[in-house]
């Protein structure tokens, strides 16, 4: 039977309940493929990038299969960053809001104290990174030996962030009789070896193949004098009226300065780097998030693990040097199904990162003449 809607899915009332009160109806096709093997209990792989639903096809079965009546950690979610793991415990709160079930997000950063007292009046599911989940198992104020549903989500990130060790640590502590599910917007080797080791007879629900191909993106570039970069982006984002973009930049220095220079012009501009206290980062973050912040300077610190709703635009200030990473960038917009438009401010000397870029994507990034008008409105 093809699974259209989420009153397609044999769920409980009150977990139907809370994902209505969301506005979710249609499946998009991670969930579409996902939520039945998971709720029959089987372990999944997933290929699917951030903003394809992932959170909603593992979290449903999740607090479908738990019981909210026993007072212990169930499930247990990784990721990388304290921006992912509070976004998904906040999602998984939502989902379950009328199933009784108690979600706390654990990271670093944040007063342990407090963390310690929230286990001890009880939870059912942990969303976490490795470093502080450890350091809990270590104080013995963390007790995994309950874990049913064990989920790791942006494996590929989470790996190239030198986690393996602190992951093979944690799944040590949970049951061998778990359930297991990973989800990767890649599937390389060092993220099979982890499904082979981890992940018995694994679903494979592949959505997409890989992270090039976001029809979703209108993507346009100008080639430019380097020198002409700023008042060229000062006159896209007034032509445009756009009121919602990041700008990302290679460096920090070039990121707190572009950031300096816009906001020097009027434009409501400030910077997000990993040279920020975490403090600092969460206001920013936090501010762009509300849509009291329009224009969010960043790193490649942001270009993963953000998943802020009604980005319209992205603009690439400086190409990356790695091919990869502009897909990974442009994929903060176009979230949730929605339109999103990406444009590349390409200067004389960065033809040739560009042109690895185009040679990597099936679709199209057109061309912008500089002297032309530049309509290149997104739908929010």
């Amino acid at each position: 039977m093809q699974m259209d809607c989420f009153r397609d899915l044999p769920l409980n009332p009150e977990v139907m309940k809370g994902i209505e009160e969301l506005g979710f109806r249609n499946l998009f096709p991670i969930q579409a493929q996902a939520i039945i093997p998971l709720l029959e209990g089987k372990d999944v792989i997933g290929q699917a990038q951030t903003g394809t639903g992932k959170t909603a096809a593992f979290g449903i079965p999740m607090i479908e299969r738990l019981n909210p009546k026993i007072n212990s950690v169930q499930g247990l979610v990784l990721e990388p960053t304290r921006e992912l793991a509070v976004q998904v415990a906040q999602h998984i709160s939502q989902l379950s809001k009328y199933a009784a079930f108690r979600v706390l997000p654990i990271y670093g950063g944040e007063s342990i104290r407090k963390q310690i007292s929230e286990l001890g009046r009880g939870v059912h599911i942990v969303v976490g990174t490795p470093g502080r989940i450890i350091d809990h198992l270590k104080r013995r104020t963390l007790n995994l030996s309950s874990v049913k549903i064990a989920v790791l989500d942006e494996a590929d990130r989470m790996l190239d962030m030198g986690f393996i060790e602190d992951i093979e640590y944690i799944l040590s502590k949970v049951p061998a009789n778990r359930q297991t599910s990973l989800f990767s917007a890649t599937i390389d080797q060092s993220v099979m070896n982890v499904c082979d080791r981890y992940l018995e007879n694994p679903e494979k629900i592949l959505v997409s193949k890989d992270e090039i191909a976001l029809t979703q993106i209108t993507q346009h570039y100008m080639v430019v004098n380097p020198w002409n970069k700023f008042e060229i982006l000062c006159n896209i984002l007034d032509e445009n009226h756009i009121e919602r973009a990041i700008i990302f930049c290679r460096t920090r220095k070039r990121t707190s300065m572009l950031a300096d220079k816009l906001s020097f012009r009027g434009y409501d501009a400030k910077p997000f780097h990993a040279g920020f206290s975490q403090q600092q980062r969460d206001l920013v973050v936090n501010s762009f998030r509300e849509e009291k912040l329009k224009l969010l300077v960043a790193t490649d610190v942001a270009a993963r693990g953000l998943d802020i709703q009604g980005i319209t635009h992205i603009i690439n200030y400086d190409v990356p040097l790695d091919a990869l990473v502009y897909f990974h960038r442009i994929g903060r917009t176009a979230r949730m199904g929605r339109e999103g438009t990406a444009i590349s401010l390409v200067g004389y000397g960065e033809l040739t990162q560009f042109g690895s870029i185009q040679a990597l994507t099936k679709t199209t990034i057109e061309e912008l003449e500089q002297n032309s008008p530049t309509v290149v409105f997104s739908v929010p």
